[in-house]
């Protein structure tokens, strides 16, 4: 099992989602895909896959996987091992562009 780390970014974005009724299949995939990261970040559901954009940025490897599939501006986690071992940092939750 891994420990889920939010950025602040991400955190601000998982209780906008949850403070919106509206949202709340939206707030209910991504808070299942947070639970799939942590159980097995390479559980095929997540479609995980390097994200090389921002790895320059960060200066490490950095991971997409999705929240959402086959549904306009489906969402999507961003994240990267660490920074402990058995950690994971979510940096950004995110509709699709």
């Amino acid at each position: 099992m891994f420990e889920i780390i939010l950025s602040d970014r991400a955190q601000k974005k998982l209780d906008a989602l949850k403070a919106n009724p509206s949202q709340k299949k939206r707030y209910n995939a991504v808070a299942k895909t947070l639970r799939h990261l942590a159980a097995d970040p390479k559980h095929p559901g997540l479609q995980t896959h390097p994200y090389q954009s921002l790895e320059k940025q960060l200066g490490q490897k950095v991971f997409e996987s999705y929240a959402e599939q086959k549904t306009p501006a489906a969402y999507r986690v961003f994240w990267y091992y660490g920074p402990s071992k058995d950690e994971i940092t979510i940096i950004a939750i995110t509709p699709h562009p």
